[in-house]
């Protein structure tokens, strides 16, 4: 399972590990990413989730419902 967000679709940044001797190496940095259980009423039933911190809170800002519809339009099962 990839590293990106449910809502948002983040995903993890490339780059480099830029030391004192200008050495190069590549590194990434990871989504923080958390699994959350949300409860659907329409459907009588819980949806988990994994989202972003930036996820989390746009689902409180507009709610489970108009997310999970977001989610189903976009192509994406739930």
């Amino acid at each position: 399972m990839s590293r990106t967000c449910d809502v948002t679709g983040a995903g993890p940044g490339f780059g480099n590990n830029v030391p004192w001797s200008k050495h190069k190496t590549r590194r990434r940095w990871d989504v923080n990413l958390q699994t959350k259980r949300y409860y659907l009423p329409s459907e009588g039933r819980w949806v988990r989730l994994r989202l972003s911190a930036k996820g989390i809170k746009i689902v409180d800002r507009d709610g489970v419902e108009a997310v999970v519809q977001r989610m189903r339009n976009a192509g994406r099962k739930v």
